[in-house]
């Protein structure tokens, strides 16, 4: 005899649930932890367009003040910050002044997100004497702003070449070193989690989510002196966020675009991008790059390529 019968929902014991189906996690999201963090406020889908004489841009000036970009607009920013350590675009802040700077990019960013919009910053920690937490110092800035963390990601770069060579006292208790092989990738939301049920296609496999949706990630770094660019990070980055968090079409956003590797990620996603650069260098070799890795894109060879591999 066989009976249809419901499967029983969880909920939130002292020892936590293996099962996920149904489950009320309510007592968890009500406790005391998470009294005084941002709160999800569901509010009504709002979206501007992007004046069409500016999407795929990059303006050459600072992001602290987007002008060109309306409230609501935008999907998707990703970015990796200047790292305020003397490289050639750095300048030379104290730290709270370096967190203010970033604090009002972010800030204007928060605005010309749409709501449920995410936001993805990947960052390295600094120093050894002592060492500089950078990525705990954004959590607690955008936390400020209002943010709702989503997670984070550790990016794996063990396979690289070699990242680190600085051990301290070698096979020595006296001081030794730890080597970075990993840097941070930050997810927030603006609002809210969900962006609603938009009528939009992803063009993500499953292959893709099942990895993407992993927190830790490996691949390698990109070298410095094959972009043309002191700090890159891989298309291969942007490239996930984009597929992971946006639909086809929309709008990704690096206010710290360098040599444009997050729009190269949109041209090969068919995504619009809104890059900002103060250094006028690296406004053109990001143009040269795009539009170099735009006709390779749409070359017929690869195309048949594609066919032949799909």
């Amino acid at each position: 005899m066989r009976f249809n019968q419901r499967k029983a929902g969880t909920k939130t014991s002292t020892f936590g649930s293996p099962g996920r189906i149904n489950h009320d996690s309510t007592p968890f999201y009500t406790s005391k932890l998470y009294e005084g963090l941002p709160k999800e406020e569901i509010i009504k889908y709002v979206e501007n367009p992007v004046p069409s004489e500016f999407l795929d841009k990059i303006f050459c000036k600072t992001s602290e003040k987007m002008e060109e970009l309306p409230d609501n607009s935008v999907h998707l920013m990703v970015t990796s910050p200047p790292y305020n350590v003397g490289k050639e675009y750095d300048e030379n802040l104290t730290l709270n002044e370096y967190r203010e700077f970033l604090k009002r990019v972010w800030s204007e960013v928060k605005r010309v997100l749409v709501p449920g919009g995410r936001v993805c910053i990947n960052i390295a920690n600094l120093g050894r004497k002592p060492y500089i937490p950078l990525h705990a110092f954004i959590v607690e800035n955008m936390l400020d702003l209002g943010f709702l963390m989503r997670g984070e990601i550790i990016w794996n770069k063990a396979s690289s070449g070699s990242p680190s060579t600085a051990w301290g006292s070698w096979l020595s208790a006296k001081n030794p070193t730890l080597r970075d092989i990993h840097e941070y990738i930050l997810v927030f939301s603006k609002g809210m989690f969900s962006r609603g049920n938009l009528r939009r296609e992803s063009t993500i496999s499953k292959k893709e989510f099942l990895e993407f949706t992993k927190s830790v990630w490996t691949f390698a770094a990109e070298p410095a002196t094959k972009v043309g660019h002191p700090a890159p990070f891989p298309v291969e980055l942007p490239y996930r966020l984009i597929q992971l968090y946006t639909f086809e079409g929309e709008v990704v956003l690096d206010p710290f675009i360098g040599s444009g590797q997050a729009a190269i990620a949109a041209v090969k996603t068919k995504r619009h991008y809104v890059g900002y650069e103060i250094n006028e260098e690296y406004v053109k070799l990001a143009e040269k790059r795009i539009k170099e890795f735009s006709l390779e894109f749409d070359s017929p060879k690869l195309f048949e390529f594609e066919k032949k591999e799909g």
